[in-house]
């Protein structure tokens, strides 16, 4: 739990900090760090409900009777919230709040205005995000034919509610913990303030791990492109580094500001490819020689089955399992979008709108490519097609595509590990300064090179894809968003009345401390509590699960398939 400036009923000495003004008893200045130790949770909550009850969140736009319904259910409702001050046992409407907790009148305003310019993204913006995040069909016919239909699209649908309600708990946490005084930034940030600095560095740690893998997954994935554009004309390995080469150069792109275009280019980008790709293999053979080659599957008739098919045995269908988790999987970057956004309340209606739209892509792309290709099925779906001509069409859109989606993950994964770790830890200037700059210059082609070591040493997309889902990806999806709520509830719901954060002082106020106070906070929603402690234990099984059916997939692989560490030959054939 992050550290606490707090107060004991019984506490009889006076608080000393610098942070308090003697004279008029007040704080005059903020925390100068996200991640201050002497900033309490009881602060951190009481200032974010000041900010959800600031006009500017305030929806200009007329709800709609569904809006009305759905809002009906969710925490602090736009325009009607009230801040309790449990310290003094207040409660201020927020046509009175500016007034009862400013820092400085004039300071206070300006500062809040200072702090919502920069957020500027809207609920369709947030849409286009994550659907650029997420949208990853092209492994989803290929888990269809290691589960078989039934199997595949209710699992499908299965994560896709429970992606769903993870992002609905970190949405409800942030709502509740991020302030115009106190801004969450990224995953990390609310892994902080609920559960302290351990769970923020193995959150960060995850989550740069994921990202560096996930650039590895694009290097193989276009290398393979490539390699089917050539006719195996160039060494499979070759092409992965020129791949490589090309991310650190395009990489010295310290910011993404101006390219949010590119996340809707890559969206449309991706259904090309998905129309395409049906439309031909509906009137063409299955790329059999990429089948054998990739998956060890003999020409002959094409199968396709309503429940788990006697050819995949069972950690070959967990590892079709981890596509679906794997194709959820951009939970770990929703804090960073919220954050961007002039109404955080408003993110639920984006990601709702996008989960819909990516299991409608997932489930008619599935059930169609599978249906005519069956057991010969690869992954990347697209690399499945037999004529060259159209074979070459889809790699090209593709290298574009997945470039765009490189270049977001490079470049949050390097700023993940620089101001985690660098700047943290070793005292690293930031990258806004001249030396920060420099440093980024090099730190992208040692990413990159990074990357490249991780595709060519285990060149199999399906199992390195399902081993990076149990890892990781399900962890930020469906682990880490239960868990951090069941901390979040803690420390929340045991706030009684005459404690809390005491807004004239600056004192947080408690009135016992130790596992009593935790579980008297558990025990005030013991049902919702017990229903995410069943679904974090769920998740943590699925995920060792995973990793042991993946790990065995990969030795597998090295052991019937073409596939094999810097190899020249191409996991996919010619």
């Amino acid at each position: 739990m992050a550290g606490s400036m707090v107060i004991n009923s019984n506490e009889k000495s006076e608080l000393k900090t610098a942070s308090i003004d003697r004279e008029n008893g007040i704080r005059r200045a903020p925390a100068t760090s996200l991640h201050d130790p002497n900033v309490s949770f009881e602060e951190y909550y009481y200032y974010a409900q000041v900010s959800r009850a600031h006009p500017s969140e305030v929806s200009d736009a007329p709800p709609t009777p569904v809006i009305n319904l759905v809002s009906r259910y969710m925490p602090f409702r736009k325009g009607t919230v009230a801040v309790e001050n449990h310290a003094t046992g207040d409660e201020k409407n927020s046509d009175s709040l500016a007034t009862a907790q400013s820092w400085h009148d004039v300071s206070d305003e300006e500062y809040v205005r200072a702090s919502r310019a920069l957020r500027t993204a809207t609920w369709g913006a947030i849409f286009y995000l994550i659907t650029t995040d997420i949208l990853g069909p092209f492994s989803t016919a290929w888990a269809f034919s290691q589960m078989g239909y039934g199997p595949a699209a209710v699992l499908y649908f299965i994560f896709a509610c429970f992606a769903a309600y993870g992002g609905f708990l970190l949405w409800r946490m942030f709502l509740q913990l991020d302030s115009d005084r106190y801004p969450l930034r990224s995953f990390g940030d609310i892994a902080y303030r609920v559960a302290g600095r351990t769970a923020r560095h193995t959150m960060n740690i995850v989550q740069s791990v994921q990202l560096l893998f996930n650039v590895g997954i694009i290097i193989i994935q276009n290398g393979q492109g490539l390699a089917q554009i050539s006719k195996g004309a160039v060494c499979f390995i070759v092409l992965c580094f020129v791949w490589a080469i090309a991310g650190a150069v395009i990489g010295q792109i310290r910011t993404l500001a101006r390219l949010g275009w590119l996340a809707h280019l890559a969206i449309w980008l991706n259904v090309l490819i998905l129309i395409i790709t049906t439309a031909v293999v509906f009137h063409s053979d299955p790329n059999y020689d990429a089948a054998l080659a990739n998956n060890d599957v003999p020409k002959g008739p094409k199968v396709t089955t309503a429940g788990p098919p006697d050819s995949v045995d069972f950690e070959g269908q967990v590892v079709g399992l981890m596509q679906a988790v794997y194709s959820y999987g951009g939970a770990m970057l929703f804090i960073e979008f919220m954050a961007e956004m002039k109404k955080p309340y408003d993110f639920w209606k984006g990601m709702v709108a996008a989960q819909a739209f990516i299991f409608c892509c997932y489930m008619i792309f599935g059930f169609l490519i599978y249906s005519k290709q069956g057991q010969f099925t690869i992954n990347p779906n697209y690399q499945g097609v037999s004529p060259y001509t159209w074979q070459t069409a889809v790699n090209s859109i593709a290298l574009v595509s997945t470039l765009i989606a490189a270049l977001l993950y490079g470049n949050i994964g390097i700023k993940v590990i620089y101001s985690n770790v660098f700047m943290d830890l070793f005292g690293f200037p930031s990258l806004a300064k001249k030396s920060g700059k420099l440093l980024w210059v090099a730190f992208v082609p040692i990413y990159w090179g990074l990357a490249f070591v991780v595709a060519a040493a285990i060149p199999s997309i399906s199992n390195l894809s399902g081993l990076v889902a149990a890892v990781c990806i399900l962890q930020f999806s469906y682990t880490f968003p239960p868990f951090l709520m069941l901390f979040h509830c803690a420390q929340r719901d045991a706030i009684r009345e005459g404690e809390g954060f005491e807004v004239s002082t600056g004192r947080t106020i408690r009135h016992d401390q130790g596992m009593s106070r935790w579980m008297r906070g558990l025990r005030k929603n013991a049902a919702l509590n017990a229903f995410n402690l069943f679904f974090f234990l769920g998740s943590l099984t699925t995920a060792v699960l995973g990793i042991y059916s993946a790990v065995v997939g990969l030795i597998d692989a090295y052991a019937e398939t073409a596939v094999s560490g810097f190899s020249c030959t191409n996991p996919v054939g010619a």
